[in-house]
């Protein structure tokens, strides 16, 4: 008998069906409302960011809210491909390599925050080149958007009993209806609090009360930082993969391994943000120079 076996102590699963309604073959889940949700969310959080002016450098925001329009498009496919790659590289390589036509296969799962996140800095690092503003000013802005996709996501692996945690005896534990008949941590409940509410409210603060957005990336390096944090300590409720197990002894898991970098890639966008921030100023006022000689 496992030494968690004891459902009876544990909170029971609220019986949600994922599928909130159907049309004939159309099946409206869950977990696409919770993305279409958070994306839309974000958008309109990061077009009021932009728009604001009060919030930037003398000169003003140099992202038009019409630019943010503009990069939705650019997010989306970021995000799909590097998931997706990020999931087959780092979670079921042997799997894909013997089938590779399954991975665009998307539909039957398999996604890699890591990867998204990648995938979407790529994306905002040729968006900014060909508009000719800085990637780090909309990395700032993206960055605190992204928690609300995170919240609702999260959200949705809860109500489609996935990504659950480790067994335990903790009073609100939950009984997953497919994993195992012993409570376990909801961990995705704990990702949905510490991505979504607490990190997102940790960089509204940085924007509306620091006025951080005047050191390009320091936003973005709070939220790189924020989020590999995060995504640490929950590793150690959640139950890991399948497929990989513990990498190492009863503890040590692959998404610790791929947040680790984030500490230190966050950190450095932080310490170098003063240093954005000067060199922006400084051309700034070549600008004005040049204007006024003109």
């Amino acid at each position: 008998m496992h030494p968690f076996a004891a459902p009876g102590l544990a909170i029971a699963f609220p019986q949600i069906d994922p599928v909130i309604f159907s049309i004939g073959p159309l099946a409206v889940h869950w977990y696409g409302l919770a993305y279409v949700t958070g994306i839309l969310l974000g958008w309109q959080f990061a077009k009021r960011v932009v728009a604001n002016q009060s919030l930037w450098p003398g000169t003003g925001s140099p992202i038009r809210t019409v630019e943010i329009d503009d990069f939705l498009t650019w997010a989306v496919v970021g995000i799909i491909a590097g998931g997706r790659l990020g999931y087959v590289l780092f979670y079921n390589l042997p799997v894909y390599l013997a089938d590779p036509l399954s991975i665009f296969a998307i539909w039957d799962g398999g996604m890699s925050f890591h990867g998204g996140a990648v995938g979407s800095i790529v994306a905002m690092v040729l968006f900014a080149r060909s508009r000719g503003f800085s990637a780090f000013s909309l990395l700032d802005v993206v960055a605190a958007a992204s928690c609300f996709g995170l919240f609702f996501g999260r959200l949705a692996n809860f109500i489609n009993s996935e990504l659950w945690g480790r067994p335990t005896d903790v009073p609100w534990a939950v009984v997953f209806p497919n994993g195992g008949n012993f409570p376990r941590h909801p961990s995705q409940l704990y990702e949905a609090a510490l991505e979504g509410l607490l990190l997102f409210f940790m960089l509204a603060a940085l924007i509306y009360w620091a006025k951080k957005l005047r050191h390009p990336g320091f936003i973005g390096g709070s939220w790189v930082f924020g989020y590999g944090l995060s995504r640490i300590i929950v590793e150690f409720f959640r139950e890991p993969d399948a497929q990989l197990g513990y990498l190492y002894g009863d503890w040590l898991t692959m998404g610790m391994v791929l947040s680790l970098p984030m500490l230190l890639v966050g950190a450095w966008g932080m310490a170098t943000a003063s240093l954005r921030a000067a060199w922006r100023a400084a051309d700034d006022e070549d600008e004005q120079s040049e204007r006024s000689q003109a």
